[in-house]
């Protein structure tokens, strides 16, 4: 049985992780380290709970402490590092929380691994690092420069370095994936799909920034999930990878989707002023994972957007104890004066 520890496994894309390897990796035991902020829920891991390949630590990755105990106790041979704070929003008010989990909470669990000769660090990164592109720009490869034009691509770019410094010094074994925009099930509702499909079934106005010709690649989160299980047990040591879902798209046209798979009118659409530096256009090249790994997506834009809005649909006790903020104080109480 191969042991894992994943880092921010209560969040939307790493819960999503953990739920695929419960599900169709049976050689495989998770433990769970999650703190449990705001954008952490134990609701993403419903029916995980009691799973005998499962373990939830609640836990500060900047623990050093802890990290040491959980890799030595649980026998833990890989990392996969998701845990981040990642909205660009919240980096532009409080970018100090943001170098202190994705920096250090990074070194952290960098230096553990280390110590340990851990076989694998997979570091689950962003397409933010690499910054703009202007429409008709070549999309970004693994070696187009990093350039990041924000807080929090600033310092999920400084934790790649990390890593990559800590395999060039001491040969830690290590991969880094940067992926596009995901979407998919458990996503936090500040994010422009959930918030969007929220704020739709409830009649209230749809904020989109700007003139909303913002262009992203959208990639559901099972395919991304499954390109980071493909480099986890298939890349060699020191590989990146871009993960891309071949779905480039503004984000008004995101939004059109929504409405109209709603049933809902265009007129809901609210412009609001943009928010500083907002990146014009991100694209993602993934030829070298599908090349040297086989790897790519097999969720169309289409079918993806169609079956994340039936989930939100079918969620909505999820979503609104998402949105009134219950779920947060039923965990300060569960762990309160642990």
């Amino acid at each position: 049985m191969r042991t894992i520890l994943v880092t921010g496994g209560a969040g939307f894309i790493g819960s999503n992780f953990v739920r695929m390897l419960l599900e169709e990796e049976p050689g495989v035991r998770v433990v769970n380290l999650d703190l449990l902020t705001y954008a952490g829920n134990l609701g993403n891991l419903e029916g995980c709970e009691a799973h005998p390949r499962h373990r939830f630590v609640r836990g500060d990755v900047c623990d050093a402490a802890l990290v040491g105990r959980i890799l030595d106790e649980e026998g833990c041979e890989a990392i996969v590092h998701f845990a981040a704070e990642s909205h660009v929003d919240r980096s532009l008010v409080d970018p100090a929380s943001f170098i202190t989990t994705n920096v250090t909470g990074t070194l952290v669990l960098l230096r553990a691994a280390l110590e340990r000769h851990l076989e694998r660090f997979l570091q689950v990164s962003t397409d933010e690092v690499y910054g703009s592109l202007a429409p008709g720009e070549a999309a970004f490869t693994e070696e187009t420069p990093v350039r990041p034009s924000s807080p929090y691509s600033a310092s999920k770019a400084a934790a790649d370095h990390l890593v990559q410094a800590f395999a060039h010094t001491w040969g830690l074994r290590v991969n880094i994936t940067r992926c596009s925009n995901n979407y998919g099930p458990f996503q936090f509702p500040e994010k422009l799909i959930p918030l969007m499909i929220h704020n739709a079934l409830h009649g209230h106005a749809l904020p989109v920034y700007g003139d909303g010709l913002q262009v992203r690649d959208w990639l559901h989160v099972r395919d991304h999930c499954r390109a980071l299980w493909t480099v986890l047990t298939r890349a060699e040591p020191g590989a990146v990878y871009n993960v891309g879902g071949v779905g480039e798209r503004t984000n008004l046209a995101v939004v059109g989707v929504i409405l109209d798979a709603l049933g809902k009118p265009r007129d809901l659409i609210r412009h609001v002023t943009d928010r500083p530096g907002h990146d014009r256009r991100y694209a993602i090249d993934a030829s070298k994972i599908r090349r040297e790994l086989g790897w790519s997506p097999a969720v169309s834009f289409e079918e993806g957007m169609g079956s994340t809005i039936r989930w939100y649909l079918d969620h909505g006790p999820w979503l609104t104890a998402v949105t009134s903020g219950a779920y947060r104080d039923y965990y300060d109480r569960m762990y309160a004066g642990r």
